[in-house]
């Protein structure tokens, strides 16, 4: 019996010695080694040796010099990998992404060709007309009331100024506490189409947005105030404008520009992608720098495809682009954007 206890707990150690430190040694060795880059989480350095990411995880980039990843539902935190899981069905999976194509749809044939929608978006908003009713900022909210709070409730911005719109509004609070007497004290969510709906009645043709004001020299107010052009109006009711304009010849636009992937933080963008916007990062370089806008899109152009590549060295999967190594490319090239 106790050399039966002897062998067992003799190959128990040598099992725990083997597999809980000679093997992940080896591994570790190996790696160090062979494949120091990838086995120390892939991360690369800027122009300056400053450490700016992995590879692997994507990273929000904001400036039209840059190229921007996939839409991302977990914001691109790596400690909070997710999807949005949104159906087929789900009108916020439509509304997502029109709200991204609204700024960078652009018309694929006709006198207009090549031209960015933002402006035909703009004026047909400007008309206050949609599907023949006057008052588009009021049917949006009451056709999407879910929209309508979570725009009002998106930040401290918007929340301050329902507030304030609650104290100088008792009339209509007072109507609308009387229809649902369960709301007693009404919040944000609770009056956000009643606010758009006002909002729409006494400014025709406009949108509430952001706008930052210099009130000193250094010190600028930012404030909602009502607008009639902007980003947020070519976003946020593209869908009604497109639903209008059916017939509108625009470009495709490449499907990962307006879906995010199933961790959310997805590094590689598809070739076409990075093609449709090498447009608009050349025009800025090029803007930027000072040069022949042509010339610095064959250069960027070039490092595209340098930082192109498809699985298995292109026998399976389609061709695909590294959006943090081909922007540091740029910024190794070009220098820090102005």
């Amino acid at each position: 019996m106790s050399q039966i206890f002897k062998k067992s707990l003799w190959l128990m150690l040598f099992s725990v010695v083997l597999t809980c430190v000679v093997y992940p040694l080896v591994l570790l060795a190996i790696g160090q080694t062979i494949f120091p880059f990838q086995s120390n989480g892939s991360i690369l350095k800027g122009p300056d040796g400053q450490v700016v990411g992995s590879e692997l995880i994507a990273q929000s980039f904001t400036k039209d010099e840059y190229f921007q990843p996939r839409p991302s539902a977990a914001s691109y935190n790596g400690m909070a990998s997710s999807s949005s899981s949104l159906s087929v069905s789900n009108y916020a999976l439509r509304n997502r992404a029109a709200t991204y194509i609204g700024t960078i749809a652009t018309y694929a044939s006709g006198q207009k060709k090549g031209q960015l929608v933002g402006s035909d978006v703009e004026n047909w908003f400007k008309a206050d007309h949609y599907q023949g009713k006057a008052h588009i900022v009021s049917q949006w909210a009451v056709n999407h009331p879910a929209l309508a709070q979570g725009w009002l409730t998106s930040d401290s911005l918007h929340t301050a100024f329902a507030g304030s719109w609650i104290n100088s509004h008792p009339g209509l609070i007072s109507r609308f506490k009387k229809d649902n007497p369960t709301i007693s004290q009404p919040g944000s969510a609770d009056i956000a189409v009643l606010l758009l709906q006002d909002f729409s009645n006494t400014n025709p043709g406009k949108f509430l947005s952001a706008v930052a004001d210099t009130i000193s020299p250094g010190k600028v107010v930012v404030s909602l105030k009502p607008v009639d052009a902007g980003a947020d109006i070519q976003s946020i009711f593209f869908d009604m404008w497109r639903q209008d304009n059916p017939g509108a010849p625009l470009q495709n636009i490449p499907a990962d520009m307006v879906t995010t992937s199933a961790s959310g933080l997805d590094p590689d963008i598809s070739y076409q992608n990075a093609i449709f916007q090498l447009g608009r990062v050349s025009a800025k370089w090029a803007a930027n720098l000072k040069r022949n806008t042509t010339d610095v899109r064959k250069e960027i152009e070039d490092l595209i495809h340098q930082h192109s590549f498809a699985p298995m060295h292109g026998l399976t999967g389609e061709r695909m682009v590294r959006v943090l190594p081909l922007n540091l490319a740029l910024r190794t090239k070009y220098g820090s954007p102005s």
